[in-house]
């Protein structure tokens, strides 16, 4: 079995009930669900002047490689309603690999470790949650320490309904 951390949000329509069913998407065709995040209420990014995003990281245990991976979770977004036009662009689910076991890849359609991750507090917070003594396979720091040396200071709160 192979570990992958997920991250997952949205901020179009009924945001919670789509992470939710995502959840159920993901549960039912990528792998099992071993742990999850509280769902964090977190300001856009990049494109700000947009709705906040709710997101939520998950680990799961899977038997899917990589690719397989990436297949099915841009099907799973697909048959949710993800259009993809812009990038940055708001949207009703997005689900990004964060880490693949330990694997670097540099695809077009797979970046793993996901590059971005470690200037973004919306995916750093919710991950150290769940996993705050995670290696990062390349910059070969924990999620703990990459949170804390994070120069974005966009607002990441827990959601409360």
């Amino acid at each position: 079995m192979n570990t992958a951390y997920l991250l997952i949000g949205g901020n179009l329509g009924r945001k919670k009930d789509n992470l939710l069913r995502a959840l159920e998407l993901i549960e039912e065709n990528c792998g099992i669900i071993q742990k999850k995040s509280a769902i964090y209420d977190t300001a856009a990014w990049g494109h700000t002047d947009q709705p906040s995003f709710l997101n939520q990281v998950l680990e799961i245990q899977t038997s899917l490689n990589s690719r397989q991976l990436i297949r099915k979770i841009l099907k799973l977004e697909k048959l949710m309603g993800r259009v993809r036009k812009e990038k940055l662009a708001p949207r009703i689910i997005d689900i990004d690999i964060l880490f693949y076991n330990q694997e670097v890849n540099q695809l077009r359609f797979l970046i793993t470790p996901h590059p971005e991750m470690q200037n973004r507090r919306f995916v750093l917070v919710p991950l150290a949650e769940i996993a705050p003594n995670l290696i990062h396979p390349v910059l070969k720091k924990k999620i703990s320490q990459l949170l804390t040396e994070c120069e974005d200071k966009s607002d990441v709160k827990v959601f409360s309904e």
